[in-house]
């Protein structure tokens, strides 16, 4: 499958009734698809927690459909915005060859230069 298909495969199970409207250029699916990618976030974190705090086996399988979970939810910000993962994944690539032009640093890390990232995101 690629990436334009999985995201025309998401938008066909999503839904298309929302019960709040938009607010200020967010738009109800976009508000949607951040409020899922945060929760599917999170049920990855609560795996880790359970192999790390309460010593339980990493379950793989499952912090994979929830790493698909987020996939979901950022396919459909995806299409709701109008750009490609193609187009996202160069995006940032491209931001962060301006960040750490050689190689990640502390010092980049700390040191960003904003208006150049934005230059190449825009």
């Amino acid at each position: 499958m690629t990436p334009a298909e999985y995201i025309e495969n998401a938008v066909l199970t999503e839904t298309k009734e929302y019960r709040f409207g938009e607010t200020n250029g967010i738009t109800p699916r976009m508000e949607h698809a951040m409020m899922g990618m945060v929760t599917e976030a999170a049920e990855c974190m609560d795996i880790v927690k359970k192999t790390k705090i309460y010593g339980r086996a990493l379950d793989r399988v499952h912090l994979a459909e929830e790493a698909g979970d987020v996939m979901w939810y950022l396919a459909i910000l995806s299409d709701e915005l109008g750009i490609s993962f193609e187009e996202m994944w160069e995006k940032n690539i491209a931001k962060l060859r301006v960040r750490f032009p050689e190689k990640y640093t502390d010092h980049h890390a700390v040191n960003r230069d904003l208006d150049s990232e934005r230059k190449v995101l825009e």
